[in-house]
C-alpha cells in the first residue's frame, strides 16, 4: 500500500515524519518554543493550564490548541495529547487558538459520517485543518481527497481498504495519507469510529472525490 502506518509505541513520542508534517505523543508540561512550525495539538488525557501570549487556558480532554511558529507557551498539569508540527507553515493569523471540542457542533459528511472542527483558518490557523471524525457502523465508498493527511485513532475499531487490501485500525494506529490515495476507513465494529486528523492544504473533512473524480456529495434531506 503507498501510504504509512504506525502503532503509538515509538520511545520518544514520536510516530513518524514526512515532508508535510511531523506526528508525535507528547506530555505538554513544560516550555515551548518552535521557530520553524506551527503546531496543532488534540489532548488525550490528563488536565492542565497552557499558558500562550499571556493568555491562560484550560486543558483536558477533548481540547485542541494552535500555536503559531515562533510563539512561546507553557503549560503545567499531567496533560497528554496527540501533537502534529506543520512544516513551512502559511503565516497565521493569530498566535493561537484552543478550541473545546467537546462543545463543538458536528458538521456532516458522507456515508452519515459527520466531523468535529478544531484549528483552522477561521481562528487563524491558515496552513491545516484539524477534526475528529466521527465514523458509524459500515463502510463509505472508495474515495479520494485532494489533501494531505495525518490520522490518529482515537476510539472504536476498523480496517483502512487501499486498493484491494486491508489493515485493522484500533486505537493508537497512526496512518499517513498522501493526497489522491484512494482509500477506505471502514468501521468494522458495533461503536462509533472516532479519528483525529489534519489536513494541509486547509478545507472541509466533507470534501471527497470518488475514484473517477466526481465529487461526493451528501444525500438530499427529505
Amino acid at each position: 500500500m503507498q501510504y504509512a502506518m504506525h502503532e503509538s509505541d515509538a520511545a520518544d513520542g514520536r510516530l513518524f515524519e514526512c515532508a508535510e508534517f511531523t506526528q508525535r505523543l507528547q506530555q505538554l508540561e513544560g516550555e515551548h518554543l518552535d521557530d520553524r512550525c506551527d503546531e496543532v495539538l488534540y489532548v488525550l488525557t490528563g488536565s492542565g493550564t497552557a499558558t500562550v501570549d499571556g493568555h491562560e487556558h484550560d486543558l483536558r480532554p477533548g481540547t485542541a490548541l494552535f500555536v503559531a511558529r515562533g510563539t512561546s507557551w507553557t503549560a503545567t498539569g499531567d496533560a497528554h495529547a496527540v501533537s502534529v508540527l506543520v512544516h513551512d507553515p502559511a503565516p497565521a493569523a493569530a498566535t493561537h487558538a484552543v478550541v473545546d471540542l467537546t462543545a463543538v457542533q458536528p458538521g456532516e459528511a458522507t456515508a452519515g459520517r459527520e466531523f468535529l472542527l478544531g484549528a483552522t483558518p477561521e481562528v487563524g490557523c491558515a496552513s491545516v485543518t484539524q477534526f475528529v471524525g466521527l465514523i458509524p457502523p459500515g463502510r463509505a465508498p472508495d474515495h479520494f481527497h485532494r489533501y494531505d493527511e495525518v490520522i490518529y485513532v482515537l476510539d472504536g475499531e476498523g480496517v483502512l481498504e487501499i486498493g484491494g487490501e486491508q489493515a485493522p485500525l484500533r486505537p493508537g494506529t497512526c496512518i499517513h495519507l498522501p493526497r489522491t490515495l484512494v482509500h477506505c476507513l471502514a468501521n468494522t465494529g458495533d461503536s462509533e469510529l472516532r479519528v483525529l486528523g489534519v489536513f494541509t492544504p486547509a478545507g472541509s473533512p466533507a470534501e471527497a472525490y470518488y475514484p473517477d473524480g466526481t465529487l461526493a456529495v451528501l444525500p438530499e434531506r427529505n
